[in-house]
């Protein structure tokens, strides 16, 4: 029996005339357009990926301390950060899935609940066994929720609205980016209660809850309007094929490169392309698969998952390594990086919000390809600064190229999500929101892979020298300034890329048209 999915927002009822690519079965509901319960379930979605967004950096700054009261070896701190991120990055795919054959909203209570069971646990680990295991947990759990964000808002919001949620998306984006590392250095140095490191994820506990309690009365369920069935191998061979992909990529710089890391993200590629037979096969044999494979034959979805996952190469090298050259090279605090980073913060939530509700929908495409190259001209004349002031560069003197680059990536982050989803089928909205979240863990993954060559190479090279001038922050600065001269590279075969997405997104084409129609709305068909 087939599933029905709702759409409480649309201004009036609403169906798609029966076509042959028409899937007939779904039905949408309305309710009036003064309805507020969808904003009240957007705020509640939008603080679930806030908080997953500040929990991937904030463990950063807080790592010496952790390190220093509880006894971890290096390993277990590798661990700490790279257990998260595997378990999220390998179970975002059948996160999504599994939002679309049980329901969004409740595969988002479970998987919000879950975070906040393991933030509890990861804070009061007793040992760092167990605080590993807990952000392993945690990254599990944040696998089922956050593919339901964009899910639900795809699901709930119309056409004419997503435009603006967007832009919301991509300011919340912007504030997790920075957000992260300055509150874990806050609650850090406070020390809360004597409990050192521990507030950072206790923090959680109460947005956690109050989120559960919350998504349970606003946000209204929504699922696939066909029944579908979990694909288990399809399941088994995605997560061995991104494990294999990125667990040496993760740990292959501190074990030295091995052979076998090479051999298994080689290996990975095999086990992926088996992956993309198997799940052709099941489309044609049950209409079941985990991965639609179908949705790249939208050319706004293929194209804007070949861009989200480059982006995510070049946020993956600039983040880390602007990190240890403010720490490590310039000898800052946590605070002070921390701060430091406010005018980029503030800069890519401005251009987000601006760039979805304004820009879009005047210069299409455009915006996007703009966005590249503003924050290609930053990524450069942060370079020249660095350069030109060396080890006495102060926060301030950093403002300019950091605000540059902030709104260069408030014009990419916010619309290229809505460019992504724009012509999605709604029936599948769950599985685009895994594969759009995967694809950039793995592009932050890859970067962070090539931080070992861009950047650490050239530290390395220079530390010996720095043995001889006592200037080891020399040799960060050198390899911040290489590694940021391959970001700029990557900007601009971004700009390239971009040319292949669609020049308007959908939403915005039909918004136009609505210009000059009747003021009844007609929902687009849901593509089978």
């Amino acid at each position: 029996m087939a599933s029905t999915e709702t759409s409480p927002n649309t201004p009036t009822a609403r169906t798609a005339p029966p076509t042959a690519t028409t899937t007939t079965t779904a039905t949408t509901t309305a309710t009036a357009p003064t309805d507020r319960r969808r904003w009240f379930a957007l705020a509640i979605v939008m603080t679930a990926a806030f908080m997953d967004l500040v929990d991937v950096t904030i463990v950063n700054v807080a790592i010496p301390s952790i390190q220093r009261e509880s006894g971890a070896t290096f390993s277990q701190i590798q661990w700490i950060t790279a257990g998260y991120a595997l378990a999220f990055a390998a179970g975002l795919i059948t996160g999504g899935r599994l939002g679309d054959i049980h329901g969004r909203k409740r595969l988002f209570l479970i998987g919000i609940g879950g975070f906040t069971l393991a933030s509890a646990l990861c804070g009061f680990a007793a040992n760092p066994e167990m605080l590993v295991a807990s952000r392993i947990l945690q990254g599990a759990m944040a696998s089922l929720m956050v593919p339901q964000v964009l899910s639900i808002v795809h699901a709930t919001f119309p056409a004419h609205e997503r435009g603006k949620v967007f832009g919301l998306f991509g300011a919340v984006v912007g504030l997790g980016a920075v957000t992260g590392p300055l509150l874990g250095a806050l609650l850090t140095e406070w020390n809360l209660f004597g409990l050192e490191w521990r507030p950072i994820f206790l923090i959680n506990l109460p947005v956690g809850i109050a989120g559960l309690i919350l998504g349970s009365r606003f946000i209204t369920e929504s699922k696939a309007p066909k029944a579908m069935k979990l694909d288990l191998v399809g399941v088994a061979l995605v997560t061995l094929g991104l494990l294999m992909l990125l667990y040496p990529l993760t740990r292959g710089r501190e074990l030295g490169w091995p052979l076998w890391g090479y051999a298994s993200m080689a290996g990975a590629l095999v086990v992926l392309a088996a992956l993309v037979t198997y799940e052709k096969r099941k489309a044609v044999r049950d209409g079941s698969p985990l991965i639609e494979l179908s949705l790249f034959k939208v050319k706004s979805f293929a194209a804007g998952i070949a861009v989200q996952t480059v982006f995510g190469v070049a946020l993956g090298i600039f983040f880390l390594v602007w990190t240890l050259y403010m720490q490590y090279g310039l000898g800052w605090s946590p605070l002070k990086a921390g701060l430091t980073g406010i005018p980029f913060s503030i800069a890519v939530s401005t251009a987000a919000g601006l760039s979805v509700q304004k820009l879009v929908p005047r210069f299409g495409r455009g915006v996007l390809q703009a966005g590249a190259l503003v924050m290609a001209v930053g990524v450069l004349l942060y370079i020249w600064e660095a350069g030109r002031y060396g080890l006495d560069i102060a926060p301030w003197q950093m403002a300019l190229p950091l605000v540059v680059m902030g709104l260069g990536m408030g014009l990419i982050v916010a619309p290229l999500t809505d460019a992504i989803l724009s012509e999605v089928p709604r029936e599948h909205a769950g599985s685009a929101s895994g594969l759009i979240s995967t694809v950039q863990q793995m592009g932050n993954a890859l970067g962070l892979g090539l931080v070992s060559v861009v950047f650490f190479g050239v530290v390395d090279d220079g530390l010996a020298e720095a043995r001889e001038r006592t200037a080891a922050g020399l040799a960060f600065a050198d390899g911040f300034q290489h590694a940021l001269g391959w970001v700029a590279a990557v900007m601009g075969t971004i700009f390239l890329l971009m040319f292949a997405l669609p020049k308007r997104p959908a939403q915005h084409v039909e918004e136009a048209a609505d210009d000059t129609s009747p003021a009844t709305e007609q929902e687009p068909a849901l593509v089978g």
